[in-house]
């Protein structure tokens, strides 16, 4: 069990907030951290991993004590046995594939290791090449492997398939998935995407704020309770449009444009750019903020 009790001031671009969150991750659970940017989602990442240090709080995992304010234990980054993937690969340039996953071995018993992990992420052929000859997606997936053969405690993920195409993503996500169920290593998740929250995770802690808004299955945070539609599609505002008591909400939709009607009510806190949920209710179209 990791359980995460911590506060930390923090200043965004709407103003000054606080972190105030108490989460529980039971047993080897991925989960998902949802909310729109500015809401203290990395940061959260941050604190667990030892590289930002909340004002107050407590954070454990598996009854071992990483962070206590109270106590004045702060374990530092390397004391944590955590390993974090961030959008960006952090390879080694002059190190070849099998060498950079080498260096990240605990045990050099267990060299074995990497050709498996090579295996399952379908890159076995591509052992002896230097980082800069690969793509972006395979770039990635030796960061993911590299990250699995320290053997953390805890996996932390900050949007690693933010960057890659849609194709892409949902090759890594079945990757990501596959390592997930193979070793079982609990994992915390930022992610924008609601394709990947409902593929990979067990539990969804929505923030909003810096707190806790919602949390549950997925399926229960965004199920039929919400919003029940013939589809649902996540995009971003492009225009508003403001004519007569009614806005005209321009949304992009992958490679697709759509427009969708709101109210005043409705579209009075959206601003271009926000990542918004579209479907349709009895025929009607319904946009929602997320």
């Amino acid at each position: 069990m990791i359980k995460i009790k911590v506060k930390k001031a923090l200043v965004s671009s709407r103003g000054p907030f606080q972190i105030n969150i108490d989460m529980n991750i039971p047993g080897k659970d991925l989960v998902t951290l949802f909310g729109p940017s500015g809401s203290g989602k990395t940061t959260i990442l941050r604190m667990i991993a030892g590289l930002t240090v909340p004002d107050e709080g407590l954070i454990t995992v598996d009854d071992e004590v990483w962070f206590d304010s109270d106590k004045k234990i702060n374990r530092s980054v390397q004391e944590r046995q955590i390993s974090v993937v961030f959008q960006d690969y952090n390879l080694f340039p002059n190190m070849t594939v099998r060498e950079n996953l080498r260096y990240a071995l605990q045990d050099k018993k267990d060299e074995g290791l990497i050709n498996e992990f090579l295996e399952i992420v379908h890159l076995s052929g591509l052992a002896d090449r230097l980082p800069a000859t690969l793509s972006g997606g395979q770039q990635q997936r030796v960061a993911l492997i590299r990250a699995f053969l320290r053997r953390p405690k805890l996996f932390l993920l900050d949007e690693p398939l933010s960057a890659l195409d849609f194709e892409m993503r949902l090759k890594l996500q079945d990757e990501i998935q596959a390592l997930h169920e193979r070793f079982m290593i609990p994992t915390v998740f930022v992610t924008h995407d609601l394709g990947e929250i409902f593929k990979l995770s067990q539990r969804i802690f929505v923030l909003e704020e810096g707190k806790i808004s919602r949390s549950g299955k997925p399926g229960e945070v965004f199920g039929e309770d919400m919003l029940s539609g013939k589809f649902k599609f996540v995009g971003n505002i492009l225009t508003l449009e403001k004519e007569d008591f009614i806005y005209i909400v321009t949304v992009q939709i992958g490679n697709n444009i759509t427009k969708v009607v709101a109210t005043e009510d409705e579209a009075r806190d959206w601003r271009v750019g926000d990542r918004v949920l579209v479907s349709a209710k009895a025929f009607n179209p319904i946009i929602m903020k997320v």
